[in-house]
Formats: C-alpha cells, sequence, structure tokens
C-alpha cells in the first residue's frame, strides 16, 4: 500500500450557518413576513383581490419596498383611531391634495409593514402610545395612484394597510403646519376624504369599534 509523506490535509473550513450574512438572513425573514402578512389576509371584493394578487407577485421581486421601484411598490399605512368615542384621525396630505390616513415609504433597510406603518403614525401625529388595534392583521390592502412629480413618474402604491389605537387622543399633534390633523367620526370621514378607497377602510374599521 502507497503511504503519502507529511501530515494528513484537513478538509477546507466551511462558515458555520450562524455566520452567514445577517443581512441576507434579515432579508429572508422579512420576506417571510411579508408573505405570511399578504397569505393571511382575505381580499374582499374582486377589487381587492386583484390588489392582493399584484401585491403577492410584488412581494417575490426585488426591491419591493424601494420607492424608485417603478410602476408599482409597497407602502405601509394606518388609519388611527380612538375606540372609546368611535373616532379616526386623519391628516391633510400636500402632495395627493386630500384627507387620508398617515403612512408611507420604509426607511432604507426597513421591511416590516406593522413597524413602517407604527414609525410612521408616531412621526406625522406625535402620538407615542400607538398600538395595533385589534390585532396585528392587515384590515385592507389597497393599491393606489400617485400623480407626477417633478422627482418621479407617475406611479402606484401597493398599500398595505393596519388599525392603530391610542388612548391619548388630545395628544396628537401634526407634524408641521402644512399637514394637520382631525379627529372625525367615521361617517364625518367619509365625507371629508375624496378617495373611495379609503371609505373602505374606514367601513371596515367601524364594523370592527365597539358600538357608540
Amino acid at each position: 500500500m502507497e503511504t503519502t509523506d507529511g501530515p494528513p490535509q484537513s478538509p477546507e473550513p466551511t462558515a458555520p450557518a450562524d455566520l452567514v450574512a445577517p443581512a441576507a438572513l434579515a432579508a429572508l425573514a422579512a420576506l417571510a413576513d411579508l408573505v405570511g402578512l399578504l397569505d393571511r389576509h382575505r381580499p374582499q371584493g374582486p377589487v381587492e383581490t386583484a390588489d392582493h394578487e399584484r401585491a403577492r407577485r410584488l412581494a417575490d421581486t426585488a426591491g419591493a419596498w424601494d420607492r424608485g421601484t417603478f410602476p408599482l411598490h409597497f407602502t405601509a399605512s394606518a388609519l388611527i383611531v380612538h375606540p372609546p368615542t368611535r373616532r379616526v384621525l386623519l391628516r391633510w396630505h400636500v402632495r395627493q391634495q386630500a384627507w387620508l390616513q398617515v403612512g408611507g415609504h420604509g426607511d432604507p433597510g426597513e421591511t416590516l409593514p406593522l413597524d413602517i406603518a407604527l414609525r410612521e403614525g408616531r412621526e406625522e401625529t406625535g402620538l407615542a402610545d400607538l398600538t395595533p388595534w385589534p390585532d396585528a392583521a392587515l384590515v385592507h390592502l389597497a393599491v393606489v395612484p400617485v400623480p407626477a412629480s417633478p422627482a418621479e413618474p407617475a406611479h402606484e402604491h401597493a398599500d398595505l394597510r393596519f388599525l392603530l389605537a391610542t388612548g391619548t387622543p388630545d395628544r396628537a399633534r401634526p407634524e408641521n403646519p402644512a399637514s394637520p390633523l382631525e379627529w372625525l367620526t367615521v361617517e364625518e370621514a367619509r365625507q371629508r376624504t375624496t378617495e373611495e378607497n379609503l371609505r373602505e377602510t374606514l367601513d371596515r374599521a367601524a364594523r370592527l369599534l365597539p358600538p357608540a
């Protein structure tokens, strides 16, 4: 039998599983969170069903949360409610020229919808006690048009909507003077907004709020 001189050769070292790029693991976890959120949501009616199908396809694409991804990318928003008084909080949106819910784009690296909605809600209202209500489920999914601006073309947002509750409604403060806030009953909010998709969100909230 032939023998070889020298010490036995060691196999090439491999990186342990816990040293796999953290960014890649975080991205996989965020994708699983998003897909799970969408798969648990049950669309209501043909419009939301079509929007849900588009959102599910978008979730599998790179840059789904990147605001530079056209013609469609994700946003997250929330209708803030004060359950004891059955009131909802609307915000004047300068670009859209409409009374809308709070919300918007994820910051760089943000991909968890509920976290984005919570951050945006706190920034735009000053309410520090916002919490998912009655749970953390998606309440509505709507693909909405966004008009062109000098910085970007017309496009669409796949908007993932939650309900957030506050116990301190009187502490709401606008983020800036151009974006006032207003507490309204659901019916007042339906009349104030010009957006039919927000009226649908309001109707869903009304069915969940405690009876007057």
